[in-house]
């Protein structure tokens, strides 16, 4: 089985960290987006994984080859047509089945079983507002029928961005065909439209049902799925001086010092904090914050925060400094 895992999307919606770090490369619980997905499925039977990269693929490139052993094919998109042909292009073999995870996405779901089933499945999950999501029509668990963001949705189940295929070469028929005759849906290469045009040429389609969906577009959704994931781990530290609620998750080099750290914080290497007040936020590698509280926020790399208070989303190399010390 091959692995499709498209990151080439700009991610604009976590502007100003993805100026200078891919959105899969966002740091979660102490790892990168795509590192927990890639970790949920390496001991599944994958003959190799298939990244399709956008203009910072060469950092994509270098975490995966420095963290995994798995043989690795990195297909650039150039043009950033939509999902249908960052995946169409991703197919550089149809001889094996084809998983496909969406790179933003963390999932919960028994991966073994939905493989097992030997049927083409999408998995999907129950949203309170449908119209923002692909969404399927189904008949028991079989699909008959998919749209992509509709105004009237049929049902309120949603694709959750990882799909089992089994009929290789007939969906990679449908991606050419689809691209082939410019059929576009909100401007785009809808990966939904692939799949209905599977199941009209007679391929079966079938449900999955997916545990848990943690998207990672933006900073709210980031810091939810930093909680979730913090839960699961029931991750924990202790620092001398300083107290620690967990869950958290601090880089074993931190060093914080007289401060209160938690719940549900993710503090990356070479941080340094002191005399501070930090929870439910996500600090990425050398921060320095000192005399601050800090609540709900995402800093970036190399940022410096002094003397301040609130809630904050920083990008690399940010500074920021007030005139009193509001963690006294």
């Amino acid at each position: 089985m091959k692995v499709i895992i498209p990151v080439a999307g700009e991610g604009t919606r976590l502007r100003p960290h993805t100026f200078t770090t891919p959105k899969a490369l966002l740091q979660i619980a102490g790892k990168p987006i795509l590192g927990h997905i890639i970790d949920q499925i390496i001991d599944l039977d994958i003959s190799e994984l298939i990244f399709v990269t956008g203009p910072q693929g060469h950092k994509i490139e270098k975490f995966v080859r420095d963290t995994y052993t798995i043989k690795t094919t990195f297909v650039e998109q150039r043009t950033l047509y939509g999902l249908g042909y960052a995946v169409h292009i991703g197919l550089v073999s149809t001889e094996e089945d084809v998983l496909i995870i969406l790179g933003d996405t963390i999932v919960e779901i028994d991966w073994k079983k939905m493989i097992g089933t030997g049927r083409n499945c999408l998995a999907v999950k129950e949203v309170a507002n449908p119209r923002a999501f692909g969404v399927v029509e189904t008949d028991g668990d079989r699909i008959v029928r998919l749209v992509e963001k509709p105004q009237n949705p049929p049902t309120n189940l949603a694709v959750v961005g990882v799909y089992y295929i089994r009929d290789v070469k007939a969906f990679h028929q449908c991606t050419t065909e689809i691209i082939d005759r410019g059929i576009r849906t909100h401007g785009e290469i809808q990966l939904t439209d692939a799949f209905d045009l599977l199941l009209k040429k007679g391929s079966a389609l079938h449900t999955f049902p997916t545990l848990g969906w943690y998207d990672c577009g933006r900073k709210e959704t980031m810091l939810e799925t930093n909680r979730f994931i913090l839960d699961r781990q029931q991750a924990s530290a202790e620092r001398a001086g300083s107290t620690i609620i967990p869950p958290v998750f601090i880089a074993e080099d931190a060093v914080i010092t007289k401060s209160t750290i938690g719940p549900y914080v993710s503090i990356g290497k070479g941080c340094t904090i002191s005399n501070s007040t930090i929870k439910d936020s996500i600090l990425a590698e050398s921060v320095s914050v000192e005399w601050s509280v800090i609540n709900n926020s995402m800093i970036g790399s190399n940022v410096s925060l002094k003397s301040i208070s609130g809630v904050f989303n920083l990008g690399d190399q940010s500074a920021v400094a007030g005139k009193t010390n509001p963690a006294n």
